[in-house]
Order: structure tokens, then C-alpha cells, then sequence
């Protein structure tokens, strides 16, 4: 029997994943360099999304306190509460607590980066380890 929800290339069709409106919204948000109410978030996202839709996910990102919010007009202008790299850097943190091993965690996420990553990463740990070092003296 066949998925409704598939189309012939074995897509989902219709409902968005779960996440992903609202990490269409946070990137809209990030793009722009001030506050957007409801209408201008809509507009910049892709498909043809109710203006209700757009403002249950900025209201649901508002009570997570992801987003902060001020009057504009009637409504809203939403802004991030944090940028985007404290954004992924905190959920990245929760993620690596939730397991039950964070060394295989660890292990395996160095062994899947980049070869630029992995370069990327040892510099950043040689800044923080120097800084480290300064503060003992």
C-alpha cells in the first residue's frame, strides 16, 4: 500500500517536517538586520504559507524564548533573542548531553567533519588551551 503522503518520487508532500517552519522562520529572521513583523517573516519564506501559520510559529518561538518581540502597529516586530552560531552551538550542547556517551559521541562527530573542519576545530582548541594557559599566571 502506498503513502498518501508521498508523491511519485517518494517525497513527503504537504506538511512540512516537524522543525522545519519554524528554522524557516529563525533564517529569515537571521537574514535581516532589524526586527520583522509577521507579514514581512511570510514574505520572505518559500510556498504559499497562511498568514496564521507564520504567527502560531513566531508565537511559539516567542514562548520557547527564542525570539523577542516589541509593538509594531497592531502587532508584532519579532527580532532572535541570540544569534545563530549560540543558536546551533546551544543546541549542539543539548544535543551531547542527552547521550549516554559523550566520549563515542564526540569521537564520532570529530571522525565525520571535514578535513577544513577538523583543522578549523584543532585551531579553535589551540586559541582556547593558550588562553587557558594565560590565566593560570
Amino acid at each position: 500500500m502506498r503513502d498518501r503522503r508521498s508523491d511519485e518520487t517518494g517525497e513527503a508532500s504537504g506538511r512540512r517536517a516537524r522543525g522545519e517552519l519554524e528554522s524557516g522562520v529563525l533564517a529569515a529572521l537571521w537574514g535581516a538586520d532589524h526586527p520583522l513583523t509577521a507579514r514581512q517573516v511570510m514574505e520572505r519564506l518559500p510556498g504559499d504559507l497562511a498568514y496564521t501559520t507564520v504567527l502560531t510559529i513566531l508565537t511559539r518561538l516567542y514562548d520557547k524564548g527564542l525570539l523577542v518581540r516589541h509593538r509594531a502597529g497592531r502587532g508584532y516586530a519579532y527580532a532572535p533573542a541570540r544569534d545563530e552560531a549560540s543558536h546551533t552551538a546551544a543546541r549542539m550542547r543539548t544535543l551531547l548531553e542527552r547521550g549516554s556517551d559523550r566520549e563515542a559521541v564526540l569521537t564520532r562527530f570529530v571522525s565525520e567533519l571535514s578535513q577544513e573542519d577538523e583543522q578549523l576545530l584543532h585551531r579553535l582548541l589551540a586559541g582556547h588551551d593558550a588562553g587557558h594557559s594565560d590565566e593560570g599566571q
